[in-house]
């Protein structure tokens, strides 16, 4: 059953490439969603997939930038039906 992970990282998390290693990671493992920079400098997530395989995906964004994070915020939640992964602006 699908499941969505609502994430806000904080931290050093923009201009480092975030957004599109995620969309990497998202992309390899089959997960749907989307990831956009916010204003306050925040990165938001939504994710959707198998909830063992969102686990993998935050695992993997984690070893990518567990130096730039500072504060992780994680919702679960029902699947809404995304298609794909893309980079929202």
């Amino acid at each position: 059953m699908k499941k969505q992970v609502h994430v806000y990282y904080s931290g050093k998390v923009q201009g480092v490439g975030f957004r599109f290693t995620a969309r990497e990671a998202a992309e390899e493992l089959g997960v749907t969603g989307c990831v956009k920079n916010l204003d306050d400098g925040r990165v938001e997530v939504l994710a959707e997939a198998a909830e063992d395989t969102l686990k993998d995906f935050l695992a993997s964004i984690d070893k990518s930038f567990s130096r730039y994070i500072s504060d992780v915020q994680v919702t679960w939640g029902p699947a809404s039906g995304y298609s794909e992964f893309s980079i929202e602006h």
